[in-house]
This record gives structure tokens, sequence and C-alpha cells, in this order.
């Protein structure tokens, strides 16, 4: 049986679930899957790179407990998250003649988690799913906590729906298949947690960064705090009406920079986020609420992780201000035409500033690209 280094409940009543980390769960996952659901069919919904690396072990598992699947491989990618594949998973599932009682497994990383939990929601009126997040990012945030959806042409997950998986299996020997930047990219979102209201976790981070990026224990040790971290948040705010709103901590600035980038590789979504952070904590020090130099500690700590942590770190050439203020404009915090900030007075004291000057946002975003 499989060898779980950490468990972490999620305790949202008859919706409650358990994620699983360890270091062979794809290859005990039918074991697992037959002992928790039995009598279930499994439509694997995968990408084309996820398929050729972890989608045979899942395979080879299933099988070995005699479970019936079927799988549905998409593109890789952001733009992956779109009205077009969302429509394609759907209609591989009611191919496969998957019924409302059988379960969805998102295998991948955060753009298939969310669409692929996505999909579940919407097809048969609603079937459960299984996270098996394969990137760190998804490990520590995206398959945890119900958000699924896609991408819009205004703006970046502004089409979904809250849907809680019935399981999550981090497989933390899948993170050793990851490119540097992905890995990286990933521990952006491991960071943002110590900025959050953790303290003591970023300063943990910065004395264990070399052994998380070596896969040492401290690696596995950071996934689990920050499930449980996010497993608190969403059993306080599960739909994001007040406290849960903290974890898009560098988010407004991340997503509209990712909207500028057409979600494409020249800004993945945690390097994003990076540059978010860094944003937030410096505007937070312009407008006197933090001390400016936990802005420099922030970069510096992102920077030495391999991040982006500038708007001139971005390749390419950047729309006008205004054009990533339209985007802001979209963010998902705005309430009645407001724009919503997750700022902070310090490393570890993020709070939720609602009416936020955009003329203010808009002059300090000019200076940050001088």
């Amino acid at each position: 049986m499989a060898q779980i280094a950490h468990t972490v409940h999620v305790a949202l009543g008859d919706r409650a679930y358990d994620i699983l980390i360890g270091d062979t769960l794809l290859d005990d996952a039918g074991a697992i899957l037959a002992e928790r659901f039995p009598g279930r069919r499994y439509g694997i919904i995968t990408d084309e790179n996820v398929a050729q690396v972890q989608l045979p072990r899942l395979v080879a598992s299933l099988d070995a407990a005699g479970l019936s699947h079927t799988e549905i491989v998409l593109p890789a990618g952001e733009s992956t998250k779109s009205w077009a594949f969302v429509g394609q998973a759907v209609e591989g599932i009611l191919a496969a003649r998957l019924e409302r009682g059988d379960l969805i497994i998102a295998l991948g990383g955060g753009v298939i988690g969310d669409l692929a939990g996505f999909a579940a929601s919407i097809a048969r009126r609603g079937m459960d799913f299984i996270q098996m997040p394969t990137s760190l990012l998804a490990q520590v945030d995206s398959s945890v906590g119900g958000k699924t959806g896609i991408n819009s042409p205004h703006g970046k997950n502004l089409i979904g729906a809250f849907h809680q998986p019935k399981l999550v299996l981090a497989d933390l020997s899948t993170l050793n298949t990851l490119s540097p930047r992905q890995f990286a990219a990933g521990y952006a979102e491991v960071v943002k947690y110590g900025l959050i209201d953790d303290e003591e976790f970023f300063f943990w981070l910065e004395a264990n960064q070399k052994d998380i990026f070596a896969g040492g224990p401290a690696r596995g040790e950071a996934i689990a705090r920050c499930c449980a971290h996010k497993a608190r948040v969403v059993i306080e705010d599960e739909k994001e009406l007040g406290v849960r709103a903290l974890l898009n901590l560098g988010h407004t600035f991340g997503h509209a920079l990712e909207k500028d980038t057409g979600y494409s590789d020249r800004l993945l979504h945690g390097e994003g986020v990076a540059v978010g952070m860094v944003l937030a904590h410096g505007f937070s020090a312009r407008l006197g609420l933090a001390p400016s130099q936990d802005t420099g500690r922030i970069a510096a700590h992102l920077k030495s992780s391999g991040l982006p942590t500038t708007l001139g770190d971005i390749p390419g050439t950047l729309g006008s201000t205004e054009t990533l203020m339209a985007a802001i404009a979209q963010d998902k915090k705005v309430s009645r035409g407001a724009l919503t900030f997750i700022l902070t007075h310090g490393i570890g004291q993020a709070f939720i500033e609602k009416n936020v000057d955009g003329t203010a946002v808009a002059a300090y975003l000019n200076e940050m690209r001088a």
C-alpha cells in the first residue's frame, strides 16, 4: 500500500476530503481508489506532456486494480483553459459513457486541474472528481479548495465554478520531472503562504530553500504546510466572500501581466505571481503601509529562486499602463467597479484593501516601468 508521508484533511462537512502527499502515489493510486471509491469508472483528463511521463504510471496502477478508465488528452499550456477545450473534455466524458456516479481524474498541473474540475462540474450537471497534481504550483495551491475554471479574453479565471474534489493525491516524485523554470514558478505560490500571515514560514523557507529545490525532506514538509494553510482558509471561507481573498496576494498584478503576455510561455502563472507579490509589497510601502526593506528581502528571495521580480524581467514589450489597468479592472475581486487589492503591513501581514485608488496604482505602475 502507499507510503503516505503527510495527510491534510479539508473539513467541509459532507464534502470533506483528504490531501495525501507521498512519493509513489501515482503507482499506488489504483489500490487507493479501489478502497475509497469501489465500483466506479474513471475518466482521466491530462495534457500531452503529462501523458508521456506520468499517465502510463497511473494507467498501470488502475489496470492492476481492475479499474475501468478512459483517457482524454488535451494540449499543454495556459491557452488550453478555454471554452473549446473544456467542451472537448466534456464531450470526451460523454462519449466514454461515463455516468454521473463515476469519477473524473485531473492528472496534471494547474491548467488541467482547473479545466478538468470545471468540466466535471458541468458534465451531466455535476460529477465528482479527483485531483492528481503533477506540478509544484498545483500541489500547493490550485488542486486544493475547489476553485475550477477557464480563462476569458476579458481576463484570467473569469469563467468557472466552486467544485470541491473528492480526494487529492500529490505524488512528490512527479516534481522531479519538472524543468527548473516550472519548479521555480510553483515555488512562488509556496512563498505566498509565508507572506500572507506566516512570517515564521517565510523565514523557514529562506533557511530551507536549497533543500526544497534539491528534493530533500523539506520539500514534502513545505507542501504539507502550504496545503494545511490553504485548507484552514477554505474551511473558513469556501466561496471567497472574505478572508480567502488573501490567497490572491500578488495575483491582481500577476493576472493582468499574464493577460498582457497572452497567457503564453513569456510569463508562467507563478512568475506573474512573483512579480505581482513584489509589486503588491512595493505599492504598500509606497502608501506608507509597510517597510520598504521587506520588499527588497522578498524580491531577493524570489530572485535567488530563479523568478522574475520586476516588470523589466518579463521578456518582450508590455502593453501600456492603461492596458494593464483595464485588465486589473476585470479582476474577480472588483466590487461595483471599486478596485480591491491584497496589500500588506509587512512580511506575514497581508490584508484586504477595498476602494483602492486606481490613479495611484497607475502612477505606481508607470514608475515601475521606467
